[in-house]
């Protein structure tokens, strides 16, 4: 079940999470992914991932969309996925009916002392995985737990998965063909109890639906391609062409998050930077601030 993309009009798309300002490594994967779209004369879409719902901010969409105009970035489109929630809600119903998603009831305390307990807790790429608790708890044990309201969330069973698709691989630019990795991510959790859609989820649903032909993203995020690629097949989406860039870093060589400060856009701009110059020093590699490539 190796399904790729058929060659169509090009349509890339910058995909942020409303839970901070933008910093200069947004910027940068923004502008690779317009750039792309724009010197094929395809398209670029802009997608507000907000289903962290403790987290995210109308004030930081707001933002976004001030930071990108300051950058002389327009899109074709905007996709706010908390307004889409009964679409990944049928995602999710699918993935039951094929019997390859169930309920989990650990917290992450619990799921803290069970791998710190056990001598061969299973590791993925970030560390130790999900020891899979949940996943032999009986249909009626799993059903009797629901009907009593206990707090869960929804994994996917991934060898039970990969069964059923068999050998799986995906493309991207730098890395070649890739053959899924089952042990990436594990049993990865597709509905969290406090999040109406997982991220994993929710972003392969949209790229379909929205006809996305080339994903430009961080390496940070190359490994969770493999559960992508699993739900696409699982689901009967289509596979995009990846593009996983590095990750630009501080002068200590730590990759920057929305609370580094100095490096958010918003910041850059208040200190007097012109946002199309940057913009242009980025397409050029002439990053300020002391800041550079993770692997230069």
């Amino acid at each position: 079940m190796n399904q790729t993309v058929a060659p169509r009009h090009l349509v890339t798309r910058f995909a942020p999470s409303p839970t901070g300002r933008l910093h200069i490594g947004h910027g940068w994967s923004a502008l690779q992914a317009f750039d792309l779209a724009r010197e094929a004369g395809g398209r670029f879409l802009l997608r507000i991932e907000d289903t962290d719902v403790t987290r995210c901010r109308p004030e930081f969409v707001e933002g976004i969309y001030e930071d990108l105009h300051w950058l002389g970035l327009e899109w074709d489109e905007v996709v706010i996925q908390s307004q889409r929630l009964a679409v990944y809600n049928a995602a999710l119903e699918q993935l039951k009916r094929l019997g390859v998603a169930y309920p989990c009831f650990c917290t992450r305390g619990d799921i803290a002392r069970e791998v710190a307990a056990s001598l061969h807790a299973p590791h993925g790429a970030d560390g130790p995985l999900y020891p899979g608790t949940c996943r032999s708890l009986s249909a009626d044990a799993r059903a009797s737990r629901i009907a009593a309201g206990d707090p869960h969330s929804w994994r996917l069973d991934m060898a039970t998965a990969l069964a059923r698709t068999g050998p799986l691989t995906w493309r991207d630019e730098r890395a070649g063909t890739v053959p899924v990795d089952p042990g990436a991510l594990g049993d990865l959790i597709v509905k969290g109890r406090d999040r109406p859609a997982s991220y994993h989820l929710a972003v392969v649903v949209d790229d379909a639906e929205q006809g996305v032909t080339h994903v430009v993203r961080g390496e940070d995020v190359f490994a969770s391609t493999h559960a992508h690629r699993t739900l696409q097949a699982l689901l009967g989406l289509p596979s995009p062409l990846y593009r996983h860039h590095p990750l630009i870093v501080d002068a200590r060589g730590k990759r920057l998050a929305k609370r580094s400060l100095g490096l958010s856009l918003a910041e850059l701009r208040e200190g007097g930077m012109d946002g199309r110059t940057l913009a242009d020093d980025l397409r050029a590699g002439r990053f300020p601030l002391g800041i550079g490539l993770a692997d230069a």
